[in-house]
Order: structure tokens, then C-alpha cells, then sequence
């Protein structure tokens, strides 16, 4: 059997396990698309069920029932429904939670309904017997009547059964229930009967669907015309039907948890989970642990890389300054040490708190108290215009605007999705770390309040909180100007507390720093090696009066040649392309506290944040012959033509503020106007955010020079 002949749908409520099970069987072979026409993850791969049977596998999106409300919901209904076109399901692995039963198996009973092959992959087995929760397999095996095997993909424990029973399934020897699980032509046979006259491979409870849902599936319109006078003819009323459809599916499955299940009392044990909740989740003291959670993240994120740090730039100055002595002075000596290695210590440098910051994001979703964040903030969510689901997405935007953007689709509500995506880049990524990170080191003192706590780090958590505040505030004044009036609910389901994975953690951590090499460094070694020349390079003739001027003056006996080569340097770089570019906007930029050097920054990072690092690297080392000095010791020293220094605290500050609000990233401009189908939106977010970024900044360097 190959790999085109069988394709394996996986569904689930979510929360269940189904994307951990994905990973388990796919491995490293899967690939990540989008369905056509809709902004909603694909993920495709391959397993081996056993050898010679390697089958296509499909993760679909999580859903709670065949009754879909959000867009990724309708893609998993329309491919269970044989109506996507793309994507088919030959058979079904329904992943359900053992811990919570009675509802994952509204969903698993309506896709036996379906008739279409079955497997039930029963996972958390573990934690429903925490709970005192025993499940009888093969009872329930019986009364639903389809393959059950018990799983725990985390551990990889079970995989081996379920391949075994797929293969099994792939050549039907198990076959799908002859009998409904529930008694759908009572709820409807007349027009069940005339549905599967005109289309007759489907099972009664998929002609039900084809009545309600017939307009979204791809039939003739002759086809429609007919389904169509169908409800009318007998009056088929969709509400009714799915209400009577839920009762009677419930009090099927009541009877089967009673023949199979054994619950423990609730009244006599309390779970940890509700113990810990009442503390977190409390209406005072869990908004203190929130605050201390985060000022915890922040203090760890600077005390704990500060040492490695310290360690990469060591190496970076020592290389810079040994391939100084021993390369001849040469354009492609300059080029490799003020160009490449300069821009390449700028990417490297960073590394170790992307991956400190990275892997405390990773405990803190792994152990469940993520979502714990959500459900607090709900409250404060909904005066702003936006719900308790907007804060998944806005947390996410603290690692990068674009996965966070894309992973609004789960809201329902198209004005509370719309408001996520226009402020969730005001949250702070973590390509501004670097640009907080050496702004922090040059302007903030390394002093501590009562002796322990960090004053850098109290800043950088000052940074993010005012990335969140301003979000929450943009929000707050759009829900006034956009008019979509569309009700919205919050459900949220929260999962049971867990030790964190810690080889998860690591391999997280592994991943966003290789990422972040790979992407962010790609561009910003392009654009170091871009602004070298730009900033050694320049009109011919002014460079060539620049150099005849200091030949001059180096002549006269009197003269200090280190003076005057220093002198000479800086005036290359006013004079280069890049000089040129940067003083042309000095004086739009001046009442902020910046100078032209900065100024060049501000437009090469708006490719992307994080460039602004590479390119200090770049224009101090070309201005700079000192290769022993790192980036933090060379824009230390630097001061202005009047001799004040440049970076003083008024200029640091107000150029952090500037990173916290200006946009600055063309990747999330894009994914902007791809998931709202119009430019009219990047663009109003472009506006915004430049003015409140320019507002923000002169406002507080005025006030703090």
C-alpha cells in the first residue's frame, strides 16, 4: 500500500492530545501549508503503520462538534464531510481525553454517525485516574462499537497498538457500526429519505448535514434547488433538530458511561488542580503572582545571561582585534572584520537570552499556566473591545507578531479578531530584546533596589508592560471607530497542571535560537555587509576631498597622527552613502535626541528590528579602529561634534520607547494584509504606529533631557 492510497484524518475537542499524537507519528515528516481560500494551518505528514504501508496524515483543527462556528472549525467539518476538495478522510483517529469522557464523546458519536472508519486514540488515561476515573476499554469498545486503544504520545507509549489497529482498520477488519448511534430518521425520515434519493452514498446523519449545510458543500444547482424545496417541504427546522440531536446523543452516552466508567464521588476528593486555582485564579491574590511571574521572567532573563553574554562579546573583540594585526590593511580585510565579523558578533550575542526568555515561555505553557493567564484577563480584555481568547494571541506576540497574528483566527468574534491583529505588535517582540538589551546595558546603571532586585531589569519589564498598556489602549479608542456590531462568548477550557517537559523545553529553546540565527541573521548579515559599503563608499569626489584635507594636515609637524586618523574616519562615514542618508533625516529626528548614525538605523531596521544592532555594529566598527573595544564600549565613548555624549539616558530612553511602539517589520505588514485581505489595514497599522512611536518618544526625551 503507498503513501497516496490511504489518508488518516486526526480530530479531537481541544486540549486532547491530538497535536502531540500528530507529532508522534509524523516525526520529522510533516510539512505546515494552508488550506486553499483560508487562513487556517494545514499540517500534513507520514507514518508507517508497518512495513510496506506508509499512509498520508491529516491534523485537523480542534472542534468540539460537527456543528462548526469558527473558520478552522469549518475546515475540519468540510473535510469530515467528503466536501473540501483537498483533503479527504479514508479514516478517522478520534484522540479523546480520558478525563474528560462524556464530552469528547459527543463528537466521537457524531462521527460514527458519519459511517466513516473509527479509531478511538484515548489519551491522559493517567490523569483521569488521578481523578478516580476507570474506564473499562473493552466495554466501551463494545458500546460504541469501534477500535479504542489507550495512548500517551507524550511518552510515545501506545503508538506501536495504534498503528496495529489502523493497519488493521486500513483493510477493514473492523468494520463500521451497522446501527446509528442514535436514531436519526426519527428525528427527521422523510426528509432524510429524499436527501439520499438524489444522494444516495450518504449516511442518514450526513444527510442531515447536507440539509442544514448544503450551501457550503460543492453540488450542482440543481442539486441545491432540490435540497432546498426539501426543508421547505417538510418543514425541517435546523435548531430544533440539533437540540433534539444533543439531547438524545447525551443521554446515549450517560447510559454508556454508566456500563463503563467508574467516577469517583467529586465531593469526596478535590483535585490539586482546584486547590492551586483557588490561589492563582483568585481575584486578588492571582493577579499579584501574575505581576510577579512576569517580574520574575524579566529579572532571570538579565541576571542569568549576563555571563555568557559578557563571554561571546570577549571572543568576538579578541577575534576582531587578532585578524586586525595579522591581515594586511586591504577593502577585503575591512570588509571581512568591520563587515562580517562586526555583524556577526551583533547577531550571536543575543542568543543566550532569546533562549533563557524562550525556555521560561515554554515552562509556563507546558505546566498549564498559560491559560491561566487568559482567564484572568478576560475581565480587563472585554472594557478594551476585545475577549479572554485576544490574550493568547497578544502573549504570543511577545516571541513574534506574525505566528501570534496568524493564531487570531481562533476567535470568533471578526471585530475582536480584527482589534487583536492591529495591537498585538505593539506587544514586545523578541527582536526588540536586542535593541532593549544594549540600550538597557548604555543608559541604566547596574544597581540594585534592596539589594536584590535588578534596576535593568525592572526596565525591560517596564518596557513590555508599556508594549501591553499601549495595545490595550489602541484597542480601547479602535473599538469606538471600527463598526462591526457581532456578540461574542469567552469558553475556555484550562488544563490540569503538569510538570513541565524539560526536553521540550530544550529543544524549544534550541529551535528559537537556531531561528533566530538563520532568519534574523540571514538579514542582518545582509544588510551589515549592504551598510559596510555603504558607509566605507561614498561620492567620489566629496571622499576625495575628505582624503586630500587630512593627507594635508597629517604633513604639518605639529600633527597627532591618532587624532587626526580618528578625525579622518569619522569624517568618511559623514561623508559615505550611508552619512549622506542619515543626515539627510537628522533634523526630523533630532528633537527626539538622536543623531545621524542612529538615524541610518531607524530606516535599515525597518526591515526588521533587530537589524538596529548589526548596524551599530557595523557603522562604529568602520568609524572605529580600535578591534579590541566591544559594540557596548564603542557606542559608550561615542559623543557629538559639541562633545556631549550621545547616548545619555534622556536619548536611551526615548529610543527604547521608540522600539517599543514603532511597527518596523515588513514580515508583519504582510501577514497582516494576508490574513485581512485588503491593505487598508497594514496600512491604518503602519500610521498609527509610526505617529504613536514619534509622539511617545519626543514627549518623553523632551521632558527627560
Amino acid at each position: 500500500m503507498s503513501v497516496t492510497d490511504l489518508h488518516i484524518a486526526l480530530v479531537g475537542n481541544p486540549n486532547s492530545g491530538k497535536s502531540s499524537l500528530f507529532n508522534a507519528l509524523t516525526g520529522l515528516n510533516q510539512k505546515v501549508g494552508n488550506f486553499p481560500g483560508v487562513t487556517v494551518d494545514k499540517k500534513t505528514g507520514i507514518t508507517v503503520l508497518e512495513q510496506g504501508m506508509n499512509v498520508n496524515v491529516l491534523d485537523l483543527p480542534g472542534s468540539y462538534s460537527l456543528y462548526p462556528r469558527r473558520a478552522d472549525e469549518w475546515v475540519a467539518y468540510k473535510v469530515l464531510m467528503n466536501a473540501d476538495g483537498t483533503a479527504k478522510a479514508d479514516l478517522v483517529v478520534l484522540v479523546a481525553d480520558a478525563s474528560n469522557l462524556k464530552r469528547n464523546l459527543l463528537f466521537c458519536s457524531q462521527i460514527i454517525d458519519l459511517k466513516i472508519p473509527v479509531v478511538v486514540a484515548l489519551t491522559m488515561v493517567d490523569l483521569a485516574a488521578k481523578k478516580g476515573i476507570r474506564i473499562d476499554l473493552e466495554e466501551l469498545e463494545r458500546e460504541l462499537g469501534v477500535p479504542i486503544v489507550s495512548i500517551n504520545p507524550r511518552k510515545n507509549k501506545g503508538l506501536a497498538q495504534l498503528k496495529k489497529v489502523l493497519a488493521q482498520t486500513a483493510r477493514q477488519h473492523h468494520k463500521t457500526p451497522a446501527r446509528d448511534f442514535i436514531s436519526i430518521k426519527s428525528l427527521a425520515e422523510n426528509a432524510v429519505n429524499e436527501v439520499q434519493a438524489i444522494l444516495p452514498s450518504l449516511s442518514d446523519y450526513a444527510s442531515v448535514h447536507y440539509l442544514i449545510n448544503h450551501e457550503n458543500f460543492p453540488l450542482s444547482d440543481h442539486q441545491q434547488q432540490t435540497i432546498e424545496s426539501i426543508e421547505e417541504r417538510n418543514n425541517f427546522n435546523h435548531t430544533r433538530f440539533q437540540a433534539e440531536e444533543i439531547m438524545q446523543r447525551y443521554s446515549r452516552i450517560r447510559q454508556i458511561m454508566q456500563q463503563s466508567v467508574v467516577e469517583e464521588d467529586p465531593l469526596q476528593r478535590k483535585m490539586f488542580t482546584d486547590k492551586l486555582d483557588n490561589i492563582l485564579l483568585h481575584r486578588t491574590w492571582g493577579y499579584i503572582i501574575l505581576l510577579s511571574v512576569l517580574f520574575l521572567l524579566f529579572q532571570s532573563v538579565f541576571w542569568a545571561a549576563e555571563y555568557p553574554m559578557n563571554a561571546i562579546e570577549w571572543v568576538f573583540a579578541s577575534l576582531a582585534g587578532w585578524l586586525n594585526n595579522v591581515l594586511p590593511a586591504a577593502g577585503w580585510s575591512d570588509l571581512l572584520i568591520n563587515g562580517f565579523v562586526a555583524g556577526l558578533s551583533g547577531i550571536l550575542v543575543f542568543i543566550p537570552q532569546i533562549m533563557i526568555l524562550f525556555g521560561l515561555v515554554t515552562i509556563l505553557e507546558d505546566t498549564g499556566y498559560m491559560a491561566r493567564i487568559s482567564f484572568l484577563s478576560d475581565k480587563l480584555m472585554r472594557k478594551v473591545g476585545l475577549n479572554g481568547k485576544s490574550v493568547m494571541p497578544m502573549i504570543s506576540g511577545f516571541a513574534c507578531a506574525v505566528p501570534a497574528i496568524m493564531s487570531a483566527r481562533n476567535i470568533e468574534n471578526r471585530k475582536e479578531r480584527l482589534l487583536t491583529i492591529l495591537v498585538t505588535p505593539l506587544m514586545s517582540c523578541s527582536a526588540r530584546l536586542p535593541v532593549y538589551t544594549i540600550l538597557i546595558s548604555l543608559v541604566i546603571p547596574n544597581t540594585y533596589l534592596l539589594g536584590f532586585l535588578s534596576l535593568k531589569g525592572l526596565v525591560m519589564m517596564g518596557l513590555y508592560l508599556l508594549g501591553t498598556v499601549m495595545a490595550l489602549a489602541a484597542s480601547y479608542v479602535f473599538k469606538w471607530i471600527i463598526k462591526i456590531k457581532e456578540k461574542s462568548f469567552f469558553i475556555l477550557e484550562l488544563p490540569t497542571y503538569r510538570a513541565p517537559r524539560w526536553k521540550n523545553v530544550g529543544v524549544t529553546m534550541v529551535e528559537k535560537a537556531k531561528i533566530f540565527v538563520t532568519d534574523a541573521g540571514k538579514v542582518i548579515m545582509v544588510i551589515s555587509l549592504l551598510l559596510w559599503f555603504l558607509s566605507t563608499y561614498g561620492p567620489g569626489k566629496r571622499m576625495e576631498a575628505v582624503t586630500a584635507k587630512y593627507e594635508q594636515l597629517q604633513k604639518q609637524p605639529d600633527s597627532n597622527k591618532d587624532v587626526l586618523d580618528k578625525e579622518y574616519r569619522s569624517e568618511k562615514l559623514r561623508n559615505s552613502y550611508a552619512g549622506i542618508l542619515g543626515r539627510a533625516i537628522e533634523p526630523a529626528i533630532t528633537p527626539l535626541g538622536y543623531d545621524w548614525k542612529i538615524g541610518i538605523a531607524l530606516i535599515t531596521s525597518i526591515a526588521a528590528r533587530e537589524v538596529f544592532v548589526g548596524t551599530m555594529a557595523t557603522l562604529y566598527s568602520v568609524e572605529d579602529d580600535n578591534e579590541n573595544s566591544s559594540l557596548r564600549q564603542k557606542m559608550q565613548a561615542a559623543v557629538r561634534p559639541d562633545g556631549t555624549k550621545v547616548y545619555t539616558l534622556a536619548t536611551g530612553v526615548s529610543l527604547m520607547v521608540f522600539y517599543v511602539l514603532a511597527l518596523q517589520c515588513m514580515s508583519t505588514l504582510a501577514v497582516v494584509k494576508r490574513e485581512t485581505r485588503t491593505w487598508k489595514w497594514p496600512i491604518v497599522q503602519l500610521l498609527y504606529m509610526t505617529f504613536l512611536a514619534y509622539a511617545m518618544s519626543l514627549l518623553v526625551y523632551q521632558l527627560m533631557k
